[in-house]
């Protein structure tokens, strides 16, 4: 094995399921994060010899995969996609993929359904640096470079983001027990 594939290995591919959560919150699904995810690490992977061995490979590879969601965006804003309604097979259930518990796994789930909705929610750049700083982990200066934008306002859209996060789940976590509510 050849000395850039396995730094490549040892360093970016253990941010996998960092680049997927982020790219899950900016694609809103599953098959598009996926495909963003693997967009990006081909990207990383032909650049490797451009990124400096030793720095924050996380930050680089989150840059990364947001300029690939960005250039994205952009290509289907130009080129919308168009489906023929009369080509798509109809929906089947099956039992064999049916919850046994469905009722059980929504309350499981519920929490953590709630929170992400509410995140998927925010416009782009709230959301974004949100999900950055407190799904992820990464300072604030991390989420500067990764957006290229000072940290003064990243400090701020995290602020806003985390009120407008407070604002839109109020009403559930009184309705949950978690807060007290305010009489009306």
């Amino acid at each position: 094995m050849d000395e850039k594939r396995a730094s490549f290995e040892r360093e970016a591919l253990v941010h996998l399921d960092v680049l997927y959560r982020v790219a899950l919150r900016l694609t809103g699904n599953g098959s598009d994060a996926d495909d963003l995810v693997q967009e990006a690490m081909l990207k990383a992977y032909r650049a490797w010899d451009q990124y400096q061995q030793g720095t924050n490979a996380k930050a680089w590879l989150l840059t990364i995969l947001r300029h690939a969601f960005i250039n994205e965006y952009r290509r289907r804003a130009r080129h919308p996609e168009t489906t023929d309604i009369d080509a798509i097979e109809p929906f089947a259930v099956f039992s064999e993929i049916q919850d046994d518990d469905p009722q059980g796994a929504f309350f499981d789930r519920i929490v953590d359904d709630e929170v992400l909705r509410a995140i998927d929610e925010l416009p782009e750049a709230f959301r974004e640096t949100l999900v950055l700083s407190d799904v992820e982990g990464l300072s604030y200066q991390e989420i500067a470079g990764i957006l290229e934008v000072p940290v003064g306002t990243v400090k701020s859209r995290l602020f806003r983001a985390r009120q407008l996060l407070q604002g839109k789940l109020y009403d559930y976590a009184v309705g949950q027990g978690y807060i007290k509510g305010t009489p009306a």
